[in-house]
């Protein structure tokens, strides 16, 4: 079994799954935005928590959203390490509402539906990605 890497601490680093098409979509970002998603995921990895993250709320309690403004918009990526002992990042898109702060339904119905999924999936009901 091949080791995970250790930046600095002794403890190995969380494991990373990439649910659905969200690290296509974070490939799709400006590099500024790939850059910013990529050190928080890499600190949730350590067990530690970006200084632009906060979790969420409500419906979504337990997730951590990273909100980073570029020029050419919004940009928010979803993940948990509430499972598993693993990083799973749900969603990183654009935001795109036209009004206020609001994520658009169809955005938080896709990561309520990678929620269950990756809960699923940390059961070991369901194959890996």
């Amino acid at each position: 079994m091949p080791k995970l890497a250790s930046f600095g601490g002794t403890r190995p680093l969380k494991p990373v799954y990439w649910v659905g098409s969200s690290l296509k979509d974070l490939r799709a970002c400006p590099e500024e935005i790939r850059d910013v998603v990529g050190y928080a995921v890499f600190l949730a990895q350590e067990g530690g928590q970006h200084p632009g993250a906060k979790r969420l709320k409500g419906e979504l309690q337990g997730l951590v959203e990273v909100v980073e403004d570029h020029a050419s918009g919004t940009y928010r990526a979803v993940y948990t390490v509430k499972l598993a002992n693993a990083v799973y990042v749900l969603h990183v898109f654009q935001k795109k509402a036209t009004r206020g702060i609001t994520t658009a339904r169809h955005e938080l119905e896709l990561i309520k539906a990678r929620l269950r999924w990756a809960r699923r999936q940390a059961r070991g009901e369901v194959e890996n990605l």
